[in-house]
């Protein structure tokens, strides 16, 4: 998969700015549709058909939306076929062979799995899409009248196979007039240069231990194995998706977009809920606007409002992936968020913030082995082996493997907290700002460090693309 080649992106990426930069005002979003629709196509040659077929259902029902905006019923049935179709090619792509598998294994039936290949960044850019539809039904935006335009929002190379979820309103403004200052191009290129550096040098390299962990018998690794590989697996989540969206904001920034952010340090969280404010922000924000708050939030007392956070937490987990785990990641976290509007927040903002943060931690980390563990009997043996199932604390595999990963946890942790920008701030206060005078310093030092690991790099995954 060509996608997995940072190498490529960089060259991609090179000759797109620069026809953008020397492109007149008025050809700048054909460049980007262009150069979006490119993008996609090298990955999925066929299933580009999905993505415009998608972005002209959302933008046929906003015109009729605009044309009709004094009848209401007409209005209704444009964003019902919006959110039917939507969601309808998603459940087809998505979850047609998760319903099939269990409606065959529950009634004995035999009905064909066609197995379809599911198109990258799928749930991200219908999301996205969608956005545009409900925000105009509910008249929070102006219609978008350009089709190329529109077409150019939701393709936007950056951000389209791996988020964060752009939201119309977030760039309404910006897709027919933006302006690129100086300011701005520095920011995008050190946003872009620091996601580059926690997905290659951090996230990859975390990663390979646990690949290695994963492929092992869980019911044989010994206790501190286990942890060792989900706390690997922990980190490597984290730099890879916030690196790729620290990536798609800088690229944006490039552009002229300012893309929301996707993530604010969230293992420094003193809760789940926190986490969850912290955390894929842009996923958040969306089941919000567009699933509690419909529903009734937190408006109609206390047993609704739980029925609402279990219907979120439900679809947030099925979102991720057509699986049971997914539901039940998705399941643990509702719970878990239930339990501290009931009674546990109150508790946890009594405590420490060492126990409320590492409590939360470690939920976290139980949360990411329901996640990337594909069926729940395997999370069931990888659980009891974090817990010494297999009867031993550690073996010499064990200390090897913390011995070799042993600094670049210590980096990895550090990096995940707001030490550092703690530190940037208090010397930025300073008459001699050292911080903007090293920056691009160390932004080089760090894409020359990228470079010479890509050069032979074997392992380069884009966790989040198949999502």
């Amino acid at each position: 998969m060509v996608f997995s080649s940072l190498t490529f992106l960089f060259f991609y990426l090179t000759i797109v700015l620069i026809l953008y930069f020397i492109g007149t005002k008025t050809i700048k979003n054909i460049i980007l549709l262009i150069s979006g629709l490119i993008f996609y196509a090298w990955g999925e040659p066929v299933y580009v058909v999905i993505m415009l077929f998608s972005t002209l259902v959302d933008y046929t029902a906003g015109m009729f939306m605009h044309k009709f905006d004094s009848k209401p019923k007409i209005r209704t049935l444009c964003l019902l076929m919006s959110v039917i179709l939507n969601i309808g090619m998603l459940s087809i792509f998505k979850y047609s062979s998760f319903i099939i598998t269990n409606i065959n294994a529950i009634f004995g039936t035999n009905i064909y799995d066609p197995q379809l290949p599911l198109p990258i960044g799928i749930s991200f850019y219908t999301f996205q899409s969608m956005s545009y539809t409900i925000d105009l039904y509910l008249r929070n935006i102006k219609v978008q009248k350009n089709v190329f335009s529109f077409t150019a929002y939701v393709s936007m190379f950056p951000q389209i196979v791996a988020g964060p979820i752009v939201r119309y309103e977030d760039v309404a403004k910006e897709i027919d007039d933006r302006k690129i200052t100086k300011p701005m191009l520095a920011e995008g290129v050190a946003f872009f240069v620091k996601g580059l550096g926690k997905k290659v040098l951090l996230a990859n390299n975390i990663g390979l231990l646990w690949t290695q962990v994963k492929a092992m018998d869980y019911a044989s690794i010994p206790a501190l194995t286990a942890w060792l590989g989900i706390l690997a697996f922990t980190f490597q989540i984290y730099y890879d998706f916030s690196g790729y969206s620290d990536m798609a904001v800088g690229l944006g920034k490039m552009l002229g977009f300012n893309f929301p952010n996707n993530f604010n340090y969230p293992y420094i969280s003193k809760s789940i809920s926190e986490f969850w404010r912290r955390w894929h922000i842009t996923l958040g924000s969306w089941f919000r606007s567009y699933v509690y708050i419909p529903l009734g939030g937190n408006r109609h007392g206390m047993a609704k409002t739980l029925r609402n956070l279990i219907i979120v937490w439900f679809l947030t987990g099925l979102w991720h992936g057509a699986s049971w785990n997914f539901i039940l990641w998705g399941l643990y976290f509702g719970v878990l968020i239930i339990l501290e509007r009931l009674f546990l927040g109150k508790i946890l903002q009594k405590l420490p913030s060492f126990l409320s943060t590492a409590y939360t931690f470690i939920l976290v980390v139980f949360g990411w082995v329901l996640f990337d563990i594909d069926t729940l009997p395997a999370s069931g043996r990888y659980f009891k082996a974090m817990f010494g199932g297999a009867g031993a604390f550690a073996d010499s595999t064990s200390w090897y493997l913390l011995a070799s990963y042993a600094v670049i946890f210590v980096i990895c942790i550090f990096g995940s907290t707001d030490v550092t920008k703690k530190i940037c701030e208090r010397l930025k206060s300073k008459k001699f700002d050292i911080v903007s005078v090293s920056a691009p310093v160390v932004q080089l030092l760090i894409m020359v460090m990228c470079t010479a690991y890509l050069v032979d790099a074997t392992y380069n995954p884009f966790m989040y693309f198949r999502f």
